[in-house]
This record gives structure tokens, sequence and C-alpha cells, in this order.
């Protein structure tokens, strides 16, 4: 097994363009077996504040820049950013939301991570889809952001509010090829209250 020292360990993050990882994804790139030295390795960088953990196991390297939306993506996955952060991406609406805001198929979770909120709402696995990867992080496209938001106000998990929304960027072909397929006819009549 190689020795890393602190300076190797960071150019080696850097090099690899290494901004999140994993306890387990750490021991693979330094070729850490013993768990005892795994964690005294890493609990030396988070002291000289060269990492910092996020969650129990996932770590974001501080010395390289990272955007919210891919913390969101790597703190609970499998998820996409939706809803109303991916509505503000999408300049659908103007207001910025203080809460990263993103979809998954597990158990509906909220982390609070130097002092901002993720949030994420379960939808069932028939129903995720329609995002794309953009930049390096996976957001909904309009069209689905939009569905999911009105699919959880339906379910009382939304207040919905349309007076602040710009709906242009929705392309309304799709909106109507997607809202097919969640059977809702609640989401059909919102859709057509909005003339889309």
């Amino acid at each position: 097994m190689q020795t890393y020292s602190t300076t190797d360990i960071i150019k080696t993050l850097q090099s690899r363009d290494i901004t999140l990882f994993t306890l387990s994804d750490f021991g693979k790139i330094f070729e850490i077996d013993n768990q005892q030295t795994l964690y005294k390795k890493i609990a030396r960088l988070e002291h000289n504040q060269i990492i910092t953990k996020l969650i129990k196991g996932k770590y974001r390297f501080l010395l390289s820049k990272s955007n919210d939306f891919l913390v969101a993506n790597f703190l609970y996955n499998p998820s996409y950013i939706s809803l109303e952060s991916a509505l503000s991406f999408h300049g659908i609406i103007t207001a910025f939301a203080y809460q990263i805001t993103s979809i998954t198929v597990k158990p509906t979770r909220t982390f609070e991570i130097e002092g901002k909120e993720f949030t994420y709402s379960h939808l069932a696995p028939a129903l995720f889809w329609g995002y794309e990867k953009k930049e390096d992080f996976l957001i909904a496209d309009p069209a689905k952001a939009l569905l999911d938001y009105i699919y959880l106000g339906t379910k009382g998990l939304r207040n919905l509010v349309f007076d602040e929304m710009d709906l242009t960027p929705i392309n309304r072909g799709q909106l109507a090829s997607y809202s097919k397929q969640y059977h809702n006819p609640r989401i059909s009549s919102i859709i057509k209250r909005l003339a889309l």
C-alpha cells in the first residue's frame, strides 16, 4: 500500500477533478483497505479544512468548486433537480428558491448543509424520468419540472401558485405527452386552466 501525504492527496483530487466523494471512493483512490487508517486520514483532512463532511460517508473537497445542484444529486441518489429549483433554473419562476429541490424514488428527505436546505420529494419509479444532464448535474426539463410541481400540488404537498410564472419556455407538445403518463385528471384540468 502506498502512503500518501496531504499534499499528494490534494494533488490527486485536483488532477482527477474530484469535488465530491464517498468514504469508499476515497479508500479506492488512495488504496486504503484498513478502515481505521481510512477514518484517521479523513479526520486529519477535515481537521485541516481540506475536506468537509456533508452527511455520513459523503464529503466535499474544499479546494475545488462545486455547485449546489451537483451536491444535491450526490447527497441522495438517484435524484434529479426539479420543482422550484428547476423552474427557477429554466426562467419559469423569477424568485430565487432558498431550498434546493429534487425528486427521488427514495423516501422524502431534507438535509441542512452549510446553511442550505436540500429537499427531496418522493415520486414513484414510473414517474422518475424527464430529466437531462446540464453541465455536470441532472435536472428536469421545463415541462417535467412543471408537471412534478403540479403533481405534488394535487397531493397537497405544494401550494400551487402560477401568477409569477412565465410559461413560455414550456414545450406544449411535450407537456401534453408527459401529462398523459401521470393518469391524473386533476393534472389535465390544471394544465387546461393554464391554457397550455
